[in-house]
């Protein structure tokens, strides 16, 4: 089996398979690109997870997740600064130039969404050239508002973008997530409008499946087995411009229990199916 073109698999789908599994699967299956995340990179080694990657061909097509820019308290803030920026190495070194941004929820206590949102830009004003003189493009995901408390105050991709217009293109732009933003009527022209700036800088799918599971996170659903019409927004994301990979993203217990290389196979089949 040949992977279907701009098909990438984000790590996260097939989380119950190792590094060296995912490679040596996406091999087997004909799967050129994946989206990795940090915590099962370091705890295999970033330079060692480059290496890998690079031998099998692979192209990282994003790493996730740098972010979680709101807190109130400096000394907390610096270390989100300082955590973002190894971010970055860690994307220079895997080869990406595209690391994913979940900006944070609301601080306890507050219910500042302006503040907040205002405390994101300024984190990106010290981050956003440190990432461009290393090759590094900082895409800013805006999250369904169900998450706006605890996770991610961004919830729609005007916000996104209203945050990303204040700098360089080249630097920070957004991710465009069916999951996130298929329920809002101004999604389509801010996708026409990110793609007219070359904001573009990731685009990942997931369905929309109800009931949502307890605690909601991982309620993502295979592709196909929902409420969204993925390949009108294939569609529409191609009309403005991006021509990049595209990543399926999937949170889902029952996905996890199953066999790994499985899933990878299915989900493949599904994004030819649903996608293409």
């Amino acid at each position: 089996m040949t992977g279907p073109r701009r098909f990438s698999i984000n790590q996260m789908t097939v989380k119950q398979l190792s590094l060296p599994e995912l490679t040596k699967s996406c091999l087997r299956l004909g799967v050129s690109g994946v989206g990795l995340w940090r915590e099962p990179v370091r705890s295999y080694g970033v330079a060692a997870t480059a290496a890998l990657v690079r031998d099998a061909g692979l192209a990282v097509t994003s790493l996730c997740r740098g972010g979680f820019f709101t807190a109130i308290d400096p000394a907390e803030r610096a270390r989100a600064l300082d955590d973002n920026r190894v971010a970055i190495d860690e994307a220079a070194a895997l080869g990406t130039d595209t690391l994913v941004l979940v900006s944070g929820g609301l601080p306890p206590g507050s219910s500042d969404l302006a503040g907040a949102r205002e405390r994101i830009a300024d984190a990106l004003s010290v981050l956003a050239p440190y990432a461009g003189e290393r090759g590094v493009r900082l895409a800013i995901e805006p999250l369904h508002p169900m998450y706006a408390a605890d996770r991610c105050v961004v919830s729609t991709l005007t916000q996104a973008l209203a945050l990303a217009g204040r700098f360089p293109s080249s630097q920070v732009g957004v991710v465009v997530d069916t999951y996130h933003i298929w329920w809002d009527d101004t999604a389509p022209d801010a996708v026409v409008r990110a793609g007219a700036e070359g904001r573009i800088h990731a685009f990942q799918l997931a369905d929309w499946t109800t009931p949502l599971p307890a605690g909601v996170l991982n309620g993502r659903g295979q592709i196909g087995d929902g409420s969204i019409d993925m390949r009108a927004w294939r569609s529409r994301v191609d009309a403005a411009g991006y021509s990049g990979p595209i990543e399926v993203e999937l949170f889902n217990e029952e996905l996890w229990a199953r066999d790994g290389e499985e899933v990878l196979a299915e989900t493949a089949h599904r994004f030819t199916e649903h996608v293409l």
